[in-house]
């Protein structure tokens, strides 16, 4: 099975150089299997797109500055069977990729995603992050950090929905879990691979900031209104 890896980044010179090397060391443990990587530079002014080439992957680009169309875009010109994703900030275990090869030998699973684990300066953000990764878990809720699905199933929900500017990780899980139940398929979550994100967001705002924006009915609300997320699109911690 052919995978794509699709890295959306927006001015990740900072980290993705070390988000890469973690996929490489990961890819380089699959044998027999065609693993490609994909960078969406999404409009950065900085060296992204140079820190991308030189880790060896496909430099695509996404003009407009919107996570789910960079996702999107990365699809489009992946040739995988399968569909990977992985936030620019994130590092993956050096099992990451046999795993996802694994589970998607089984034809009735259409997709998953792993675990995560964050480690913020601050007790009280370790807590909190836990205690939402418990509910998460407990709603079958899985971020984009890394999330993976069979390129058929990708195009039979139309991607990631780009009326979205937060939270469209969270719904295209949803509805690849529907989509799943309604075929008689399953979503295999990877309990026991967990990939590492950058706490930097929940180590330089403010308490009260982030109990506001990680606030499930504020995403909801405003989850279509890119004003309201400015920090992440126009004003991005680095």
């Amino acid at each position: 099975m052919a995978l794509s890896v699709i890295v959306p980044a927006f001015n990740e010179e900072a980290y993705l150089g070390e988000t890469l090397a973690s996929i490489n060391a990961a890819r380089a443990l699959v044998s027999g299997e065609r693993i490609e990587l994909i960078v969406v530079d999404n409009a950065s002014t900085d060296r992204t797109p140079l820190v991308a080439a030189s880790a060896g992957a496909t430099v695509v680009a996404e003009p407009v500055r919107n996570i789910a169309r960079a996702r999107n875009r990365g699809a489009a010109s992946a040739t995988g069977d399968a569909l990977v994703f992985i936030d620019a900030d994130t590092l993956v275990p050096a099992e990451f990729f046999l795993r996802i090869v694994g589970v998607l030998r089984d034809a009735v699973c259409v997709g998953g995603a792993a675990d995560t684990e964050y480690a913020p300066k601050r007790m009280i953000m370790r807590a909190y992050l836990q205690m939402w990764r418990w509910i998460g878990i407990s709603a079958r809720m899985a971020q984009g950090a890394a999330q993976f699905c069979r390129r058929q199933t990708f195009e039979s929900l139309s991607g990631y929905d780009e009326s979205l500017w937060m939270g469209e990780d969270v719904d295209f899980y949803w509805r690849l879990t529907k989509l799943a139940k309604r075929n008689g398929g399953r979503v295999h979550f990877l309990a026991d691979v967990r990939v590492r994100p950058s706490s930097r967001r929940f180590d330089r705002a403010s308490l009260a900031e982030i109990l506001l924006r990680t606030n499930p009915l504020f995403i909801l609300m405003f989850q279509r209104r890119r004003s309201v997320w400015k920090r992440w699109y126009d004003q991005a911690i680095r």
